[in-house]
């Protein structure tokens, strides 16, 4: 990369509702949703800013922010050393045009002000709602060999799913010919028919092109002030627009990244990480997903069931059991436990994620659920095992994953 590092600013946008998760989205951001046990959505990004040594962070929040600006202030603030000049900083809806951010590109617009105060020569702008690993000195250093004034970071996904995305078009130096924003017949790289290049709604301007562009775009009335559906679109015919191919640095065979913005995306992104041969790879110490640091003790198994299953038995199998954890007596398979989770006598958890603080009670069953923190699942109580019933009181996503909110007070079944 010929640019100094000191000159590139980074802008991670974490302002997100992500009202298609919903409970879990009720009172805190997207990218401030837990993932894996230990972590939040928006870490991977942050890993990937701190592995990639850029060291000027811009994170425009809106929606439900406290959870997530305390995070950062809590936990991030540790890998910036303002000695060097490095920062990292939450910024709000100034309200200089009062209203809040409508859309990716007017949160870009809004926060100029304090881009402007930085003079970078380059700003790389990121969503904090991915899981993925990149090294994105790697593509600014694309973006300039290439002469690029603007470089979007692209995966190959399948083609039967690639009208959730932007779909780019791209001749043999990878400028972009065209692009598609969720079409409904998308079009697929040339000679392989089964396969989309998808924007990963991350770019990489020129700072004055940045500037020209979000300003001209805050002006136009027709616009919904998005990076994918107004600005891109119009630039399609530039030469100087490219594609940059999305190298991994997970070491799998395949590419991973994933777009958690469902319930059942979600879901199972965080059972990615419990296979035998999990596809993201958590413990790779050359890129590690960094996370909050926890002062939690270590995760307790109770009771060896001897004489299981008429003694109580504690055990978790091919799953991730987080600090301050104590499984007593119960059963854990495919699931995620969060810091804090208790579980009691004869309970049995199988494929579900509970975030922090749930407390199982005995004789409790649980099945394919998303329980979010501080929620008590009384004696006896089943879920996950009669949707129908569960539907009634809980929400129950299109993949049959039922999820329960924070603080959730549950009735037993029997009052």
């Amino acid at each position: 990369m010929q640019t100094d590092p000191s000159r590139v600013l980074t802008v991670l946008l974490a302002g997100g509702k992500g009202q298609r998760l919903g409970a879990l989205t009720a009172d805190r951001a997207k990218p401030a949703v837990p993932f894996g046990g230990a972590y939040r959505i928006i870490d991977f990004a942050l890993s990937n800013i701190v592995n990639s040594r850029l060291g000027k962070v811009l994170v425009p929040v809106q929606y439900r922010s406290r959870s997530l600006s305390e995070h950062i202030r809590r936990d991030w603030n540790r890998f910036f050393n303002p000695a060097r000049d490095e920062f990292i900083e939450t910024l709000p809806p100034q309200q200089v045009v009062e209203r809040w951010y409508s859309g990716t590109a007017d949160a870009v617009a809004q926060s100029l002000f304090a881009i402007r105060e930085e003079k970078p020569e380059k700003v790389l702008i990121l969503s904090g709602d991915h899981i993925y690993k990149m090294n994105y000195r790697h593509m600014i250093s694309a973006h300039e060999e290439s002469g690029a004034k603007v470089t979007v970071a692209s995966v190959e996904v399948a083609r039967a799913e690639a009208g959730g995305f932007g779909v780019l078009h791209v001749d043999e130096r990878d400028a972009i010919l065209r692009f598609q924003e969720k079409p409904k017949d998308p079009e697929p790289i040339p000679g392989n028919p089964d396969l989309c290049l998808a924007s990963m709604g991350i770019y990489v301007f020129d700072y004055d092109v940045l500037e020209q562009l979000v300003v001209a775009d805050s002006k136009d009335p027709a616009s919904s002030h998005d990076f994918g559906k107004d600005i891109l679109p119009k630039l399609v015919g530039r030469k100087d627009l490219f594609a940059y191919r999305f190298l991994d640095l997970n070491k799998k065979q395949t590419k991973y990244w994933r777009d958690v913005g469902t319930v059942d995306a979600y879901y199972e992104a965080n059972m990615d990480l419990i296979a035998i041969d999990p596809q993201l790879n958590l413990y790779d110490p050359e890129w590690p997903i960094y996370r909050q640091a926890s002062l939690a003790s270590p995760a307790k198994f109770v009771f060896d069931g001897q004489n299981w299953p008429d003694d109580r038995a504690g055990f978790a199998v091919d799953s991730l059991v987080s600090s301050g954890v104590i499984v007593s007596g119960s059963r854990v398979y495919r699931s995620i436990l969060s810091p804090g989770v208790r579980t009691h006598s004869w309970s049995l958890v199988e494929d579900s994620i509970l975030l922090g603080n749930v407390r199982v009670r005995r004789h409790a069953k649980i099945r394919r659920a998303i329980i979010d923190k501080d929620v008590e699942v009384p004696e006896g109580e089943e879920i996950g095992y009669d949707l129908e019933k569960d539907r009634k009181r809980f929400f129950v996503s299109e993949g049959g994953i039922v999820v329960i909110g924070k603080r959730t007070v549950i009735k037993p079944t029997s009052s």
